[in-house]
């Protein structure tokens, strides 16, 4: 449900608090083919598995009532002439070799062709139905379903359905900021939440004017939704207020908090607020003896989330990163030779990553199953997350609420728990407004596709474009600092851009070079939206539409979740308001109108 911005974060400390809030969920090769056919090969859905006080209201998913409304309608494919487009094998059809239909003769009046789906349990390719009437999943017992595919008009329609853009005219170093989600799982396991903090000055502070505390945060949740929904609605405030005690704390002795205290602040604003959600929770359940209680506190502990959270100061140009997880952030920052830099403020918290691995064994020394093919103790892949709780309980509480209550079994390899913690990696940047730097915050379903330097080169690509195409005075001041370039305007990674990050596994999935010219296009207004186009499949058509035609759980095999924040530095006009994009985001526009 997209929300209007609302409730203040208020607190009684030394700064005067005044908010804005926004709230927005392996591969076999898949080869797409230069004419109209799509063959994809899957291998199992699952995901990373990455297996409360009482709330004024239940937990809903932030797409409670956004969910994608593409209707397929129902019936059975009863009668028409079907195609299927099939290629011999996976290496063969990796090597290019073109797909043939069965030459069948129609009948004049046959009707009209379209452009079907083939789902089958571990295989998905196109075909054609020829006849009027309706497409939908086949029941007749040979194990494949068959989904309309969506024309290219629906599969930008069903992209753009949960866009959003605000004009930030504040004055104090952030101009816009577009957000994008597009679901895979059903409902959405991603979340999202931002909010504009006004703060007033310390009464010893020389300069007395007002600056802006700026958060934006994606949630990539796991096993469920629920516990991404709780740190939608609640991270950002315990986090504020942690900051906001610092300050406090250090305005009484007539000084600033230094910068490890605020990170400090930040750490604890993530482990508080998850110590109320694994442990807490425990102790209302047990006291309250109730199965409902249990179901409405338990489920946030049961399930799990990665989060991502970026909180820039206005008054220093401070930009600090907490990253909890698998999502990521990256820099976008123009050189001197015109082409950008993508520089990563966050690195995957998995148990792929060496730097996590070794910090586990050394946690658990011993163990031998604490990391197993990259995940804890074999089944969970963020070695840092909230929830995930059956990884932080001892055996015999999850043995107790088991048997009182619902939960899931311990690992046969819990020895030492908690394995897993929420407490983030935080990271330092100071931002340079005047230099036209951006940030991209996306959960891990955009990084799967796109490397930190593609994503950074389509952003730098898209802002050419609407400073080509555009009169707006975010593009005029723009135009003033950036030119045009052939292909993606940014410097090539020296060490090839993985870094101990995930690499874009569904290229291989999808059968793709990463080396294919002219992959990419520019056509959203929406910059978030405008990456994962291209993520899905950018100038290839066909590609986009087949893997937005797929639904759940289908989808899950070839796409995660994304949520892609993109934010824009920069000194604008100082209006005091932060305003709805209409252009950048899509119907009903007045759901979004906020204002400090």
């Amino acid at each position: 449900m997209r929300r209007a911005a609302s409730r203040a974060l208020r607190t009684t400390c030394q700064c005067t608090v005044r908010g804005l809030s926004r709230t927005t969920g392996r591969p076999r090769r898949i080869v797409f083919p230069q004419h109209s056919s799509v063959a994809l090969g899957a291998r199992s859905s699952s995901s990373s598995s990455r297996p409360n006080h009482a709330l004024s209201e239940p937990l809903r998913s932030s797409m409670y009532i956004r969910r994608l409304s593409v209707a397929f309608v129902s019936g059975l494919v009863g009668y028409g002439a079907w195609y299927t487009y099939k290629g011999n094998n996976a290496l063969e059809q990796a090597t290019g070799r073109a797909y043939t239909t069965t030459a069948t003769q129609l009948a004049p009046d046959a009707g009209p062709t379209r452009t079907v789906l083939v789902v089958g349990a571990d295989e998905l390719h196109t075909g054609t139905f020829v006849g009027e009437g309706p497409i939908s999943k086949n029941a007749d017992g040979s194990g494949r379903n068959v989904l309309e595919m969506l024309t290219p008009e629906q599969a930008t329609e069903k992209m753009r359905q949960n866009e959003v853009s605000f004009m930030v005219n504040r004055g104090q170093g952030v101009l816009r900021y577009d957000i994008v989600q597009v679901a895979s799982n059903n409902p959405i396991e991603d979340d999202h939440a931002e909010k504009i903090v006004e703060v007033a000055p310390p009464s010893s502070s020389e300069d007395k004017s007002n600056s802006d505390w700026m958060f934006w945060g994606v949630f990539d949740g796991h096993a469920g939704w629920t516990t991404s929904a709780k740190l939608r609605e609640t991270l950002i405030n315990y986090v504020a207020r942690e900051i906001n005690t610092t300050y406090k704390a250090a305005s009484t002795m007539n000084t600033m908090p230094s910068p490890e205290a605020i990170d400090a602040a930040m750490k604890a604003g993530f482990t508080r607020l998850d110590d109320e959600i694994v442990h807490e929770s425990v102790d209302n359940v047990l006291k309250s003896k109730s199965k409902r209680v249990a179901a409405e506190l338990l489920g946030p502990a049961l399930s799990g989330s990665c989060a991502l959270l970026s909180y820039y100061d206005s008054s220093s140009k401070t930009l600090r990163v907490a990253c909890t997880g698998d999502s990521r952030a990256v820099l976008g920052r123009r050189g001197a030779n015109g082409k950008w830099t993508a520089t990563a403020l966050s690195e995957d918290q998995t148990g792929s990553n060496p730097n996590e691995a070794a910090r586990m064994r050394k946690a658990h020394p011993g163990e031998a199953r604490v990391i197993h093919n990259g995940r804890v103790l074999g089944g969970l892949e963020p070695t840092r997350a909230f929830g995930d709780a059956s990884y932080k309980w001892s055996r015999a509480v999850s043995e107790q609420l088991r048997a009182s209550f619902f939960g899931r079994s311990s690992s046969p390899y819990l020895k030492t728990p908690p394995y897993v913690t929420a407490e983030p990696v935080v990271t330092t940047t100071k931002v340079q407004p005047e230099k036209g730097d951006f940030m991209v915050m996306a959960t891990d379903g955009l990084w799967e596709m796109l490397t930190n330097e593609e994503v950074v080169g389509l952003v730098g690509k898209w802002i050419e474009t609407q400073t080509e195409q555009s009169n707006s005075q975010l593009s005029s001041a723009w135009s003033k600092m950036f030119g045009s370039s052939k292909g993606l305007p940014v410097e090539t990674a020296k060490d090839g851009g993985a870094g101990g990050q995930k690499t874009p596994i569904r290229l291989q999935q999808w059968g793709i070079s990463p080396d294919e010219p002219e992959r990419f296009v520019v056509k959203d207004n929406n910059v978030a939206t405008h990456l994962v186009r291209n993520a899905l499949g950018g100038k290839n058509e066909d590609q986009v539409s087949a893997l937005l035609t797929l639904v759940s759980p289908f989808s899950r095999r070839y796409r995660d979740d994304l949520t892609v924040q993109v934010i824009f530095f920069g000194n604008g006009q100082k209006t005091g308001e932060v305003l709805v994009n209409e252009e950048a985001s899509s119907p009903p526009k007045s759901a979004f109108k906020a204002k400090l």
